[in-house]
């Protein structure tokens, strides 16, 4: 699997031994398991290189990301990207846009999209701005249907009405419950701070976007219940999977 990369018969022995997602990720791999979760001791991104070397991406994927979920007292809201792509181009927002409204209806949620920026629906010349701009229009090229809109700072991707007053025309009804941050570092902060600052809430994920398997890597602030959570999810997935993801 890995000999033209450099790892030898040797070195895949020691690395087998020792790396328990490693291990993981080849029982899935071989059908010895239907799902994986790891990730609460160590780097999110070692485990992500794990899977990557041994499940890969699914089909048509081309990159991952992770998703994050707060259930709160007055409304449900996912961030994305929380951990994986520092600064994602207009391609990849676009594509990780989509994988996390499909996670989104697979959770029996509907997906309202506003794509973040310190931009306002063109008020600034930001980078980020530009790049969710041709973001929007990208997804609006690949999923017509999906009830988005953007670039828009996350005051108004939360209420209607200043979304409304800067913008009437805006396409995105309510408020947002699917928030696509323009780097990574915007989206794990943005969560951590409302994680904490929103009081009760229950904190769900990060779900793993574009793992070819049932794979979540989670981290090491993951509570017994959120560990439960993600793997009653993992094992609804296998089962959508051997359904023929139905």
């Amino acid at each position: 699997m890995m000999c033209r990369q450099g790892i030898t018969k040797e070195m895949a022995r020691v690395e087998m031994r020792r790396r328990l997602t490693l291990i993981g990720a080849m029982m899935v791999h071989v059908g010895d398991a239907d799902g994986l979760i790891c990730g609460t001791v160590g780097a999110y991104h070692d485990h992500l290189r794990f899977i990557d070397q041994v499940l890969g991406k699914q089909a048509g994927a081309k990159t991952y990301a992770a998703m994050n979920i707060l259930l709160l007292d007055e409304r449900t809201v996912a961030l994305v990207d929380t951990h994986v792509n520092d600064n994602p181009t207009a391609e990849q927002v676009a594509e990780i846009t989509r994988m996390a409204a499909e996670q989104m209806r697979r959770l029996n949620l509907e997906p309202k999209v506003a794509l973040l920026s310190r931009s306002n629906f063109g008020t600034g010349s930001s980078a980020s701005g530009e790049k969710m701009r041709e973001a929007l229009a990208l997804v609006h090229e690949q999923e017509p249907a999906l009830e988005i809109d953007g670039e828009m700072h996350g005051d108004c991707a939360l209420d209607e009405a200043l979304r409304l007053k800067l913008l009437p025309s805006s396409t995105l009804k309510g408020a947002a419950n699917l928030l696509v941050c323009p780097n990574v570092d915007a989206g794990n902060i943005a969560y951590n701070l409302l994680k904490t600052a929103a009081g009760r809430n229950v904190a769900v994920g990060p779900f793993l976007l574009g793992a070819a398997k049932p794979v979540h890597i989670l981290t090491s602030s993951s509570t017994v219940r959120r560990i439960v959570n993600m793997a009653a999810l993992a094992v609804l997935d296998a089962n959508r999977q051997e359904n023929g993801g139905e």
